[in-house]
C-alpha cells in the first residue's frame, strides 16, 4: 500500500506528507468519538469476544486500546480473577482509559500503558490477544500478529475485529450520505490506511502463521431520526477534517460540520432511508484449535 501523499503548496512547490500518523488524530473530540463508537458497536464486539472464548480468569492483551472501550469490555468478561492490559501509542488516550477504568470500578484488573506496537515487548504471557480497528493502521499487520502471538500461552486466543468501510450504504441511495461516505473512505485511503481490513483478516491470519480462523461479520443497520448513527458519522468526519483538507479531498467550509449530523438525519428521514453501516468482521482462533 502506498503510504505517502504529495501535497501541493500555494507557491507550486510540493512536499511528501508523513501519512503513517493516526488519521483521526488525538484530540479530546476524537476521544469522545471513540467512546461513541464503542457504544455504537459494543454488541458486535462482545459477540466476537464471547465466541472467541474469553471467560473469567483469563489474562488479556488489548492492542491499540484507544480510550479503553474494548479493554473495559474484556475486563467485564474476565472479571477480577483475570486481567487486561491495554496498550496504545497515545499517552493522552491511555490516561483517558485509566480514568474510565477507575469510574467503572475495574482499575484493579484492567490497566493501560503507552507503547508502540512495532516495538512493544510484554513482560508476561497472555491467554488472549485482542483488538478492534487496529490492524487497519499497521504497516505490517501480519508481522505484528506473528510477533505478538509469541507471547500467548499454549492454546491461546487471537481475536480481532475490523471493518469494511466501502460496503456502507444508504437504501435508497441518498446524495449527502454518498458524498460523506466518499470523503471518509478517501481520507483513510489517501493517508495510507486499509479501508477493507475486515475483508483481509483471513489472509492476514494465515500470513502471520496462525491457524485458519473462525469468522463472523455483522453490522449496525439504522433507520429513523433517533439513530445515534448520524452523530457517529458526523463526529468521524469532524476528526478527519485535517486529513481531508491536507490531502485535497474537501474543506471544512464545504463540509459544514456543525449541522452535518442534522442534515444526514433529515435526508434519511425524508427518503425513508435505511443506513447500513460498515460490516464489522471478527476473526479468532480458539483455545480448542
Amino acid at each position: 500500500m502506498d503510504t505517502s501523499f504529495v501535497e501541493r503548496r500555494p507557491d507550486g512547490r510540493t512536499k511528501t506528507l508523513d501519512t503513517r500518523q493516526y488519521t483521526l488524530g488525538y484530540s479530546e473530540g476524537e476521544f469522545k468519538r471513540l467512546q461513541l463508537q464503542g457504544d455504537f458497536v459494543r454488541d458486535l464486539t462482545e459477540d466476537v469476544l464471547r465466541r472467541a472464548g474469553l471467560k473469567q480468569g483469563m489474562h488479556v492483551l488489548d492492542l491499540g486500546c484507544g480510550v479503553g472501550d474494548v479493554s473495559l469490555l474484556a475486563g467485564q468478561l474476565v472479571g477480577p480473577s483475570g486481567s487486561v492490559l491495554g496498550i496504545d501509542r497515545s499517552q493522552d488516550a491511555v490516561e483517558a482509559a485509566e480514568r474510565r477504568a477507575v469510574e467503572a470500578g475495574q482499575c484493579y484488573w484492567v490497566r493501560f500503558a503507552s507503547a508502540d506496537l512495532a516495538s512493544f515487548v510484554p513482560e508476561r504471557k497472555f491467554d488472549a490477544i485482542i483488538g478492534r480497528l487496529v490492524l487497519m493502521y499497521l504497516r505490517e499487520p501480519a508481522e505484528t500478529l506473528r510477533r505478538l502471538a509469541g507471547f500467548l500461552r499454549p492454546g491461546g486466543i487471537v481475536a480481532f475485529q475490523e471493518m469494511s468501510m466501502p460496503f456502507a450504504r444508504s437504501v435508497p441511495t441518498t446524495p449527502l450520505f454518498t458524498q460523506v461516505l466518499g470523503w471518509i473512505v478517501r481520507a483513510f485511503a489517501r493517508t495510507g490506511f486499509e479501508t477493507d481490513m475486515g475483508g483481509k483478516l483471513f489472509s492476514t491470519y494465515l500470513a502471520a502463521g496462525l491457524p485458519v480462523p473462525q469468522m463472523i461479520s455483522g453490522a449496525r443497520v439504522e433507520g429513523g431520526g433517533e439513530s445515534l448513527g448520524f452523530e457517529y458519522i458526523a463526529q468521524t468526519v469532524r476528526s478527519l477534517i485535517p486529513a481531508m483538507e491536507r490531502t485535497g479531498i474537501t474543506t471544512a467550509a464545504e463540509i459544514g460540520i456543525d449541522d452535518l449530523a442534522d442534515r444526514l438525519r433529515e435526508e434519511a428521514v425524508a427518503h425513508g432511508a435505511c443506513i447500513m453501516f460498515p460490516p464489522m468482521t471478527g476473526a479468532w482462533i480458539c483455545s480448542q484449535q
